[in-house]
C-alpha cells in the first residue's frame, strides 16, 4: 500500500531562484516504514562523488566529492543524507510522488527518533516566519493553506493516505555535502510530531520539491530485489546529475499538464507516465489504453512512484489483471485474503515460484519496445505468514483515482528521470551490485 500518495498540503508553492547545481550519486536504503526495528545496517558501502554542472544562470562549478552510506533493504527507500552545518546525519524516505521534504525535528522533552535532528547544533538553520512569502497561500498547488503558530512562525501539517502524518514549520537548511559542497538554504519541513521515524526526501515536479530547489536536472535509481536469506541485506542505488550507463537507457515522454488546468483528481506535479497496455505471459489483455490516461476529471493517471510499495490500478485494469490470474491459477489463490486492505491476489504455501511459472511473465507496456518487466519468477511477493502475492492492489481501495507504478516493480531496473528532457528511461539491471 502507498505510504507517501499525499491527499493533502498545507504549504506554499513558490518558484525559487537558487545560487548552485548538484549532480552527485549514492546509495540508498529501502525499508517498509512500518517497520521499528532498529536493525544494524550492512556493513557493505558504496562509493559516490558529486560532479558538477554549469547552472544556467551561473559558471560556478564544484569539485568531485566522494560519499559512502550503509543501507538496509526492504521496500522503503531510505536515504542517509548530511543536513546542516555541521552535517547531521538523516534517514530520509525517497518519494518521487511528494513535493516537501521534512526531517524529524523532534522536541527534546519528548523520546524523539533515533535520527532527529537538533536545529540548535546547526549555524546555516532558520525558521520561515508568518510573513516571509512563501507562508501566505497565493499558489493552488496545495488544497490547504499555512498557519502561524503561537510564535509566530509558519507552521505546516502533511497528511498521507494511509493516516500517517507529520506536522511542524517550515524552515530554511542546507544539505552539506562536505565543507566546501553544499547546496544553498532549501526550504524544508521540521517535523515536531509526526508517525514515522524518518523523514521525506520530496522528488515530484512541485516548485518546493528537493529536485526544484537544488536545481536537479535529472536522477535515477536501481532497487535490488527482496530478500528473505536471513542475514543477508540487498542494496540499491541513487544518482543525482548524469548516470554514467544513461545511454543505455530506453525512454519515454512524459506527460505534462499547465498548472492551470485544475481537474479534481489529478497531480500535475507527478511523473505521469503513457501506459499503453499490460501483458500476462504471452497475452496482451483486453483493457483500453485510455484507462491508463486521464480522463476529463484527471482519473486514470499513471505515476511512476518510489514512495508506493505495491502497484495499483484502477477497477477496470485490475479487474482484467485479476481475472487472467485466476483463469491461470485461481484454485490455488487464498480465498478471502486481502494484503493491505488493497490486494487479493495471493497465495499460500513456500513455492512462490511455481506460481510465477503458472503465471507468467508480467510486463507493463508503454509502446515503441519500451516496457518494465517483472519475470515469473519474482512476480509473487512475500507478504509474511508464509503468504505471497502479486505486487498489485486495487486503487479505488486506496480512495485513489489512479494508476500508480509501485517501487516492487521498479526492482532490478534502472530508472531515470530527466526533469530537463521531461521523460523517464528504465534499463534492466541486476542492482544488488556496485555502482557503474
Amino acid at each position: 500500500m502507498s505510504l507517501f500518495l499525499t491527499l493533502l498540503y498545507v504549504f506554499l508553492c513558490n518558484s525559487i531562484t537558487l545560487s548552485s547545481s548538484l549532480s552527485l550519486h549514492f546509495p540508498l536504503t529501502s525499508l517498509r516504514l512500518t517497520t521499528t526495528s532498529n536493525s544494524s545496517t550492512s556493513s557493505s558501502s558504496l562509493q559516490t562523488s558529486l560532479a558538477s554542472r554549469r547552472n544556467p544562470s551561473q559558471s560556478s562549478s564544484s569539485p568531485p566529492y566522494n560519499f559512502r552510506s550503509n543501507f538496509k533493504y526492504s521496500m522503503a527507500l531510505i536515504l542517509s543524507l548530511p543536513i546542516g552545518t555541521p552535517a547531521q546525519t538523516q534517514e530520509l524516505v525517497l518519494d518521487t510522488g511528494s513535493q516537501l521534504s521534512w526531517i524529524q525535528c523532534h522536541r527534546k522533552k519528548k523520546k524523539p527518533p533515533t535520527t532527529s535532528f537538533d536545529p540548535s547544533l546547526s549555524s546555516s538553520f532558520s525558521n520561515l516566519p508568518c510573513s516571509h512569502p512563501f507562508c501566505k497561500p497565493r499558489i493552488p498547488d496545495f488544497t490547504l493553506p499555512t498557519t502561524c503558530d503561537s510564535n509566530r512562525l509558519c507552521h505546516y501539517s502533511y497528511f498521507y493516505a494511509d493516516g500517517t502524518y507529520a506536522e511542524g514549520n517550515l524552515v530554511k537548511e542546507k544539505f552539506t555535502f562536505s565543507s566546501t559542497q553544499t547546496t544553498p538554504p532549501l526550504i524544508l519541513g521540521c517535523a515536531a510530531e509526526s508517525t514515522d521515524d524518518r523523514g521525506i526526501l520530496g522528488m515530484n515536479l512541485g516548485r518546493l520539491s528537493f529536485i526544484s530547489q537544488a536545481k536537479i536536472s535529472k536522477f535515477s535509481y536501481c532497487i535490488p530485489t527482496r530478500s528473505n536469506r536471513p542475514g543477508f541485506t540487498p542494496t540499491g542505488s541513487f544518482y543525482l546529475g548524469e548516470n554514467p550507463i544513461s545511454r543505455q537507457f530506453k525512454y519515454v515522454s512524459l506527460l505534462t499538464f499547465p498548472q492551470s488546468q485544475r481537474m479534481p483528481n489529478l497531480d500535475p506535479l507527478a511523473y505521469t507516465v503513457p501506459l499503453q497496455g499490460i501483458r500476462i505471459g504471452q497475452k496482451r489483455l483486453d483493457i483500453p489504453a485510455s484507462v491508463f490516461r486521464p480522463d476529463a476529471g484527471g482519473s486514470g493517471q499513471t505515476m511512476v512512484d518510489s514512495g508506493s510499495e505495491f502497484t495499483h490500478l484502477v477497477d477496470v485494469a485490475y479487474d482484467k489483471v485479476r481475472e487472467e490470474i485466476v483463469n491461470r491459477v485461481g484454485p490455488r489463490m487464498k480465498k478471502g485474503y486481502v494484503y493491505g486492505e488493497t490486494a487479493d491476489m495471493c497465495f499460500d504455501g513456500n513455492n512462490p515460484m511455481e506460481i510465477g511459472r503458472f503465471i507468467g511473465d508480467l510486463a507493463f507496456e508503454f509502446g515503441r519496445g519500451v516496457e518494465i518487466l517483472v519475470e515469473k519468477q519474482r512476480l509473487l511477493i512475500n507478504v509474511g505468514g508464509g503468504v505471497h502475492c502479486v505486487g498489485i492492489g486495487r486503487s479505488s481501495m486506496l480512495g485513489a483515482a489512479s494508476n500508480i507504478i509501485g517501487n516492487v516493480h521498479q526492482q532490478n531496473l534502472w530508472v531515470e528521470f530527466d526533469v530537463i528532457n521531461k521523460r523517464v528511461g528504465f534499463s534492466k539491471a541486476d542492482c544488488s551490485r556496485s555502482l557503474p
